[in-house]
């Protein structure tokens, strides 16, 4: 047999999504489980929206759509990202694809090639540099740290730019750290990208999640050099409680959009003309008091679990401004021993986590970031409490 294309040996397979499939199949023969890894709201997807799907089955709205979506859609989205976000692109500016993390495909396909860098700061999402390395570029990491709120340093990106440097990720707000930019450090970053002329793409999936007051601001709002170099991904997934309804879209120069477009048109074709449906009557407006609902409750997980991260010991929490995540630094309990196993990084405590406690929890490896762990809350409080309390008690076994 002939071996497989090099690029199917360059992609690990989401380590988030494994975790939870595992998780699963231990509930799935009885074994009780506390699951942090889930990347999605808890929400069941409000009704009216449920309902918008059931009317296009029932009226027949089941065959092909454009590839690039149904011009409804497009055009709401590009109403909303005016209205909301000071973002103003017509219609054809704008791609709906299956889901953002297809976006983010679709756009390393289209601007990335051999011998291109791209930046992305760390921790990172899982998908970033993989999708990165099969456009055949290379990613490039910058690291940031706890007491900076895992934020970027401006004169750390202009220190790392180079002749290859053809792009840099902005999540904001983050998965898995929960930072999240305010608008004076944007404007930073914006004017070293327009210097540079580089790329930005800024992950805003997480947009509507956000805690405290902080205001949400793109990147691509702030002046006309960086909104010509800026493509905006987002979605409904978490927004709306939506993760399987998979759809997401991208807002940018419509020649990059174009190209995106024609890929996706020789990949996926369109988006499931149901979903594009739902995802219309989600974004016509009348479900913000289901998304401030979610939001409140987030907030009040996020709280608790923060405090009580705190005082486990061997434990420091960074408190996330946005998402549903939390990112405790373990370093504090790395070297300790369980019977004849040395706790030496955090993918061995997300192990011994999983086999003796039931509770399943991300290891800062699989985000670029050894010695920390990636926790959801989008789990109920009494999940929460009791996984929690699973933890206490099994670091109390360390020696």
């Amino acid at each position: 047999m002939k071996p497989l294309a090099k690029r199917a040996y360059l992609i690990k397979p989401s380590p988030t999504l494994s975790l939870e499939a595992k998780a699963k199949a231990m509930r799935k023969n009885g074994i009780d489980v506390i699951s942090f890894s889930a990347g999605e709201p808890d929400f069941d997807t409000a009704d009216g929206i449920k309902g918008a799907a059931i009317e296009a089955i029932n009226s027949g709205f089941t065959k092909y759509t454009p590839s690039s979506g149904i011009d409804e859609l497009r055009q709401v989205v590009a109403e909303n990202l005016a209205k909301n976000h000071g973002l103003y692109y017509k219609p054809d500016e704008v791609l709906i694809s299956c889901g953002a993390k297809h976006s983010l495909y679709n756009i390393s396909m289209a601007l990335f090639e051999d011998g291109d860098e791209v930046i992305i700061p760390s921790p990172y999402w899982v998908t970033y540099p993989e999708q990165i390395f099969l456009s055949g570029a290379t990613p490039v990491f910058i690291e940031t740290h706890q007491e900076d709120d895992f934020l970027l340093r401006p004169e750390d990106l202009e220190a790392i730019i180079n002749k290859k440097t053809k792009g840099l990720i902005l999540n904001t707000p983050s998965n898995p750290v929960g930072s999240a930019y305010d608008i004076s450090h944007l404007e930073q970053i914006a004017e070293i990208a327009v210097k540079h002329n580089i790329y930005v793409i800024s992950d805003e999936t997480y947009g509507d999640i956000v805690y405290d007051g902080f205001k949400q601001v793109s990147i691509a709002s702030l002046n006309k050099e960086i909104f010509k170099i800026t493509i905006v991904v987002t979605g409904v997934s978490k927004s709306y409680a939506m993760t399987g309804w998979r759809i997401g879209y991208a807002a940018g120069p419509k020649d990059i959009i174009n190209a995106m477009g024609n890929i996706q048109s020789q990949s996926t074709s369109n988006p499931a003309s149901i979903s594009q449906k739902a995802a219309l009557e989600a974004l016509k407006g009348g479900y913000q008091d289901f998304i401030t609902m979610m939001v409140e409750r987030f907030d009040r997980r996020r709280k608790y679990i923060v405090e009580r991260l705190n005082r486990i010991e061997g434990f420091t929490c960074f408190t996330p401004k946005g998402s549903f995540y939390v990112f405790p630094n373990i370093s504090g309990i790395l070297g300790k021993r369980f019977s004849n196993h040395v706790i030496d990084s955090s993918v061995r405590f997300a192990e011994y986590l999983l086999n003796e406690a039931k509770v399943a929890a991300v290891p800062g490896e699989a985000f670029g970031a050894p010695g920390y762990m990636r926790l959801s809350y989008a789990t109920s409080m009494e999940n929460i409490e009791k996984g929690l309390d699973r933890i206490e008690k099994a670091i109390k076994y360390f020696k």
